[in-house]
């Protein structure tokens, strides 16, 4: 499957190519006779009308606004006709309101499925270039408040530990010393209040400061998945790989599948990993993406080839700074990951998840994995 096309413009106004998909998704499944086989309570909700008004009829016959009814039997013709993913924007007045949307049809299931999102028209192209601006500027606010209050967490764990061994050996040598040796009895107190110090201020400022994300609260709600990564991939795009000739692939039999969970924060995770391969990527690299339901955990993979000269490359655009992306080079410790990919790590978590990644050294193919259970799918 390949997620990029030429661009062509049908009678009905929809336009193929490689578009952005925003919004909330609804789903719709065309059957072997390309007539509706099923329709997910988004999709109703998106056009008000009842889903048992769509089942059994050619898509033209539907209440369906006549062009978007149009623009979804041309992407589904094309999708089945190239044997992969198609994507079309479609936009038409209904009453005195332009809508506009997005629409993915993928060939994998009864044949047919149709991801229509909502998006803003294509007369609004500043205003969605600003919105889309303002989205990355968002989730790299995100990125950034999870990496401060990881990198807190390990200051935290790593004080903690020589100075619980100051503070034993300050028993040890306290019966040691002479008791009525004022010198000594001032050195011992020095050693407890300094202790004493420092652990009051990991507390005070360390802790409390990381406490904003130490527990993820998660808006659970059934997903579409294969939107989820379609939006994420197209974020990263606009945010990094475009300006940096890096394209992004997406490989995955995965169509209407749905997961319980939180779809801002995957979609956070998502991009970010993908954001941060196509910055540790050289120009004209390519960054692939690979996603699959196994043994009942939702997987997603992202691979690429690391570059040391790409992530200290200051001229390009980045996601991380630039004290983050030297601490990637760095090799890790059993457990531990780059700081940078902390918000990555603490959303698979709170979905009973995991994340980790391979070693990110120059010239080394990496590979970063998140782990989701995929009950509901």
């Amino acid at each position: 499957m390949t997620t990029s096309f030429p661009r062509t413009v049908d009678s009905a106004g929809a336009q193929f190519g490689d578009t952005s998909v925003a919004g909330n998704d609804g789903v719709l499944v065309l059957d072997a006779a390309q007539r509706c086989f099923s329709a997910d309570a988004i999709f109703a909700h998106i056009f008000d009308i009842d889903p048992v008004s769509l089942t059994g009829r050619a898509l033209i016959e539907t209440p369906l606004p006549a062009p978007l009814a149009a623009a979804l039997t041309e992407a589904a013709d094309a999708a089945l006709a190239g044997n992969g993913t198609r994507r079309a924007q479609v936009s038409f007045v209904e009453g005195d309101v332009m809508r506009s949307f997005t629409v993915l049809a993928l060939p994998c299931s009864e044949p047919v499925t149709l991801v229509v999102s909502p998006c803003a028209s294509n007369g609004a192209s500043d205003s969605a270039d600003s919105a889309v601006a303002s989205r990355i500027a968002h989730l790299r606010a995100e990125a950034a408040l999870f990496m401060r209050d990881h990198v807190l967490s390990i200051v935290s764990h790593d004080l903690r530990g020589p100075l619980n061994a100051i503070h034993s050996w300050g028993y040890v040598f306290e019966r040691k010393v002479d008791a009525n040796d004022p010198a000594a009895q001032r050195a011992l107190n020095g050693i407890r209040s300094g202790v004493e110090q420092q652990v009051a201020l990991i507390e005070q400022f360390v802790d409390t400061t990381r406490a904003e994300t130490k527990a993820v609260v998660l808006a659970l709600a059934p997903i579409a998945v294969r939107p989820l990564l379609e939006r994420s991939a197209a974020l990263a795009r606009a945010g990094v790989a475009q300006a940096r000739g890096v394209t992004i692939t997406i490989d995955s039999p995965l169509a209407e599948e749905q997961v319980e969970g939180d779809a801002e924060r995957l979609l956070q995770a998502l991009w970010l990993m993908q954001s941060f391969a196509a910055e540790a990527s050289a120009a004209n690299a390519n960054v692939h993406v690979s996603s699959n339901l196994e043994g009942g955990v939702w997987r997603t993979d992202v691979r690429f080839t690391a570059s040391a000269q790409a992530i200290g490359d200051a001229a390009s655009p980045h996601v991380l700074e630039a004290f983050a992306r030297r601490q990637a080079l760095q090799p890790c410790e059993a457990g531990r990951i780059a700081w940078g990919l902390a918000l990555c790590k603490r959303v698979s978590e709170a979905h009973g998840g995991t994340f980790e990644h391979s070693n990110i050294a120059d010239g080394a193919e990496v590979t970063l994995t998140v782990r989701v259970p995929a009950a509901g799918m």
